[in-house]
């Protein structure tokens, strides 16, 4: 058991992220405001942060000068290319993925539609969860993964890959070297944390709305890259990363895609997505 009373590093403390729920959201033409005021204001709130061993969540913008910025053009992720203006991201504690997702979640969210507290006129382009696999920071004495959403980066990079053999969990050790360590040395990208889909292949799971594109299978791995400054600083420093990754023949890259932070309380961002 740790001391309090002594300096821990990442991995000495007993609170750790077991699995993640990712959602990618468009709200519908003309709602952007009102879509924004929901969610920040109530939905994530209340069909999130309130639930049992969900710790941590944050919420990133996708601008349309960010959009413009994605990559490969046919990606099987976001389609059309550009949808998916607003990104939420919450983690669940290590060993407590049922209590939170199946006994707690998807309850939850029923409830609040059957009384009103849903959102019509926005449409899911990718939401789905996943389970934890490893991290991969810049920094000897990093800021942990654990908190990672809470940290304040400004920036947030986040990559669907498929495996050219092998599990997503198995993509994440044969990047783990230099291949990561040239995107981070130096870098404003201090934290790649790694990702596969908890349930690969499955559809809407009983939600009441459609969630979108499929999570993946079990080639799938998502990595989420926190950026220390503007995000659209590190799109070569990233491109050249995804690019190398795939010469080699490790993976196929379905999406890469940069969001900055929201501003809670404001509606910074809705005119331009």
């Amino acid at each position: 058991m740790h001391n309090p009373l002594e300096v821990g590093g990442v991995d000495d403390y007993p609170v750790r992220v077991g699995s993640m729920l990712l959602t990618l959201v468009d709200p519908n033409p003309g709602y952007e405001k009102a879509y924004n005021r929901w969610y920040e204001r109530d939905h994530f709130y209340g069909g999130c942060m309130v639930g049992p061993w969900l710790f941590a969540g944050s919420r990133w913008v996708a601008t349309r000068q960010l959009k413009d910025l994605r990559w490969p053009d046919d990606s099987t992720v976001a389609v059309p290319l550009d949808a998916g203006s607003y990104m939420a991201v919450y983690w669940v504690e290590q060993g407590h993925h049922h209590e939170h997702f199946a006994e707690w979640s998807i309850n939850q969210v029923r409830d609040l539609y059957a009384h009103g507290r849903g959102f019509a006129e926005r449409t899911h382009v990718h939401t789905s969860t996943f389970h934890y696999v490893d991290t991969a920071y810049r920094d000897v004495d990093p800021v942990p993964v654990e908190l990672a959403l809470d940290r304040g980066y400004e920036g947030l990079f986040a990559l669907w890959w498929d495996a050219a053999s092998g599990t997503g969990r198995d993509l994440h050790d044969t990047l783990d070297g230099p291949r990561l360590a040239g995107l981070l040395d130096g870098s404003p990208v201090e934290i790649a944390a790694s990702w596969v889909p908890s349930v690969p292949d499955a559809g809407s799971q009983g939600a009441p709305m459609d969630l979108g594109s499929s999570p993946g299978g079990t080639d799938r791995m998502v990595q989420l890259l926190f950026v220390d400054g503007d995000p659209a600083s590190v799109v070569d420093r990233v491109r050249a990363y995804t690019d190398a990754v795939e010469s080699a023949g490790d993976a196929t890259l379905r999406l890469a895609a940069p969001f900055r932070r929201t501003v809670p309380g404001t509606d910074r961002y809705v005119d331009d997505l």
